[in-house]
């Protein structure tokens, strides 16, 4: 294994973070600013507030994209696997 290899392993799994991380992190930022201009409009400052919609709407969304993220996390593997065994 060569460092350009090396290199491109660590730019496959920095991609795929951010593809399993994506879609959960949009969502509770959605939220979130939905929850601020609420908050703002009716000057209600409740901290609970922000909290409670975020976590239900975040579980949500992994339960929504649990098999895009076991489909990639295996296909990463499968890649991994076979450069271990490419050597």
């Amino acid at each position: 294994m060569d460092p350009h290899d090396a290199i491109e392993i660590a730019r496959a799994a920095l991609v795929l973070v951010l593809t399993i991380a994506g879609p959960m992190l949009v969502a509770a930022l959605i939220v979130g600013v939905a929850i601020g201009l609420l908050q703002a409009l009716t000057q209600v400052q409740e901290m609970t507030l922000t909290f409670v919609p975020k976590i239900i709407i975040i579980g949500a969304v992994l339960l929504v994209s649990l098999p895009m993220i076991g489909h990639s996390l295996a296909t990463f593997m499968d890649r991994i696997a076979d450069a271990i065994i490419a050597g």
